[in-house]
This record gives structure tokens, sequence and C-alpha cells, in this order.
């Protein structure tokens, strides 16, 4: 629950690996609510978690509201392949788009490229 708290708020972790530390479903619903809100990870590492089908549908809702997260991984957690395609899908929509940053050192808006 601490780590999905913090993570609404973080500006500036971008890799995060959670595999084999028995999430579960519920802990994949809290990491959802964060992930709508979170704009700097761009990996999620989720192995071997118990996160079910539940989890992984607010996963992928999260998704819908998440432009930064370009790889999660998700093996080992009981998921559907229709769903498991449908994180795919966005991960690469994603990964595709051309990322707005900030540059530190000048109030313009720079793009960089995914």
């Amino acid at each position: 629950k601490r780590l999905a708290e913090a993570l609404q708020s973080n500006s500036t972790l971008t890799t995060l690996y959670l595999g084999w530390n028995g999430i579960g479903e519920e802990g994949a619903k809290r990491l959802a609510e964060a992930l709508q809100f979170n704009s700097t990870l761009a990996t999620l590492d989720l192995r071997l978690n118990g996160i079910g089908e539940e989890g992984a549908k607010r996963l992928a809702e999260a998704l819908q509201s998440n432009s930064t997260l370009t790889t999660l991984s998700l093996d080992s957690n009981d998921i559907s392949t229709s769903l498991f395609a449908r994180i795919k899908q966005k991960i690469e929509l994603n990964k595709s788009q051309p990322k707005v940053a900030k540059d530190a050192k000048s109030p313009q808006i720079a793009v960089k490229e995914g």
C-alpha cells in the first residue's frame, strides 16, 4: 500500500523491479491506481506475483491514462492471452509515442524519441 502511494507522487523513479514479491491481486490493483498518476516510471517488473486476471485487468485500465510505461513484465501471473495482448498493445503504443520532457537547463519543452 505504501509503495503504491509513493509511486503516485514519485517524480524520479524510472525503473522498479518487484518480481517474486507476492503482490497478488490486491497489490496489483493498488499499483494500477498509482500508475494512473505516475508520469516517470518506464519499466515495471511484476513477474511471478500471483496478480491473476483481475489484477491484470486493473493494470490494463490504468495504462489507458499512463503514457510513460514502456516495459511491463507480467510473466507467470495467470493472465489470459487476450488480456496479455491488450496490455502489450498499450505498452507498444507508449513505446511509439514521442516523449515530452521539460529540459532542466531551459524552460522550453524538449521532445525525446522513445
